[in-house]
C-alpha cells in the first residue's frame, strides 16, 4: 500500500487554485492545525478543499483536524515579539497579561505553578529557551521570572514545554468539544489528539466522538511527551494511527535520542500492526527555499524504510513560501524510497 502524504493548510496554501495543484503533485491527504481557530471558522478552507479535491477525484478527501487537547501553548500577544538572549521577561497568566508588554508573556496558569528555579522552558517546538529564575506570589495570582538563554521571535499560540514537569490537564478543552460537535457536518475523517498520556485519553475522545454520532472517524494519537512513549503499548489498541510528532517529542529528551525514539516507536507499531505517521520539519527549510538539504531527503526516506503509513508537512505548506515545491519533494522522495525498498524485496 502506498504511504498516504498530507499537507496542513494555512494562509500559504488555502486557495482553492493551490490546493488542485498540490492535489496534483500527489497530496492525499490534508490537515487543519484548531490551535489558533475553530473548526467553525475554516469553512471556507473546507468548502475549498472538497472543491479542490472534487475536480480530480471522486469520493470524498482525507481532512484531518488536530485538535488542541492537553497541550499548553502561549496566549495572545499583542504584536509578535523579539526575545534576546539575556533579556528578562515575565511569565504571567493567560488573560492577565497586558498585551502591549513586552517583558509579559501569557501562559496558563497550571503551568505557572510547577515551575520553580532553574526550570528550561521551550517555546515554538525548541526555538526558544528561557531559563526560570524565580516565581513569585500574591494571593492566587503567580508570575514567574526568567532569563531568555536562546531568542527568537514569538508569536501567540506558539507551543510551551517543560522538560520533565508534569502538568494534570484535561483530555479536551472546552474548544476541542465545539469543534467535535462540527465534525460530522464538516466530513472530517480523522481527528489528531496532542499530547496523548495514556488510554484514558484516547477513550476520552472516543467517547465525545461516539457522543456526536461520529464513532467512526479515525483517531491518531499524537507521541509529543514521555507519558506517551511509556505507555505506547497501552495506546495501540485504542487508536487507528500513531503519530510520531518530533517537534515537542524533541523538547521532551535531547535531540541526539530523538532518532531512537522514533525508530522504538516505529519497531512497537510494526510489531503489533498498527499503522504510524512521521511528523514535524521533514523539509523545514523549504519554508523558506526552494530545494531541499540532502539530511531532509534522506529523513523521509529513511520514514518509508522504517514503514511509515503516512508522513505529513506541516509549516512548509501551511505558511511556507515554496508550498508547491515542498509537496513536489516530499512526493517524489516517498515514492522514490517505495520503488526502491520493493526493488530490494
Amino acid at each position: 500500500m502506498k504511504t498516504k502524504i498530507y499537507g496542513t493548510i494555512g494562509p500559504a496554501c488555502c486557495d482553492t487554485e493551490m490546493l488542485v495543484h498540490l492535489f496534483e503533485k500527489g497530496m492525499t491527504g490534508i490537515r487543519i492545525n484548531l490551535s489558533h481557530a475553530d473548526l467553525e471558522e475554516a469553512d471556507a478552507w473546507i468548502s475549498g478543499i472538497h472543491s479542490a479535491w472534487s475536480r480530480l477525484h471522486d469520493g470524498t478527501p482525507e481532512i484531518l483536524i488536530d485538535l488542541r487537547g492537553p497541550e499548553l501553548r502561549i496566549g495572545t500577544l499583542g504584536a509578535e515579539r523579539l526575545l534576546k538572549e539575556g533579556d528578562g521577561l515575565s511569565l504571567v497568566a493567560d488573560g492577565q497579561n497586558n498585551l502591549f508588554d513586552p517583558t509579559e508573556i501569557p501562559v496558563p496558569g497550571t503551568l505557572l505553578v510547577a515551575l520553580a528555579p532553574g526550570q528550561e522552558i521551550l517555546l515554538d517546538d525548541g526555538r526558544i529557551a528561557l531559563k526560570v529564575e524565580e516565581q513569585f506570589r500574591c494571593g492566587s495570582s503567580v508570575a514567574v521570572e526568567c532569563t531568555v538563554v536562546r531568542g527568537g521571535v514569538l508569536k501567540s499560540g506558539k507551543s510551551i514545554a517543560a522538560p520533565g514537569v508534569e502538568i494534570q490537564t484535561p483530555t479536551l478543552t472546552e474548544r476541542d468539544y465545539r469543534n467535535l460537535a462540527r465534525v460530522k457536518q464538516c466530513r472530517i475523517t480523522g481527528v489528531m489528539l496532542p499530547f496523548v498520556r495514556n488510554q484514558e485519553d484516547l477513550k476520552n475522545l472516543k467517547e465525545a466522538l461516539i457522543n456526536e454520532d461520529a464513532g467512526d472517524i479515525r483517531i491518531f494519537a499524537k507521541i509529543e511527551n514521555l507519558q506517551g512513549m511509556e505507555h505506547l503499548g497501552e495506546l495501540l489498541p485504542h487508536c487507528d494511527e500513531i503519530v510520531i510528532a518530533r517537534g515537542d517529542l524533541g523538547n521532551a529528551m535531547p535531540l541526539a535520542k530523538l532518532p531512537c525514539a522514533q525508530e522504538e516507536i516505529a519497531a512497537q507499531c510494526r510489531k503489533h500492526g498498527r499503522a504510524f505517521m512521521v511528523v514535524t520539519q521533514m523539509l523545514a527549510s523549504m519554508e523558506h527555499r526552494a530545494v531541499p538539504t540532502r539530511a531532509e531527503v534522506s529523513d523521509i526516506f529513511r520514514a518509508v524504510q522504517q514503514g511509515a503509513a503516512s508522513v505529513m508537512l506541516t509549516g512548509e505548506t501551511a505558511v511556507g513560501e515554496y508550498p508547491l515545491e515542498a509537496m513536489e519533494v516530499l512526493v517524489d522522495t516517498v515514492r522514490e524510497a517505495e520503488w526502491y525498498l520493493e526493488e530490494r524485496r
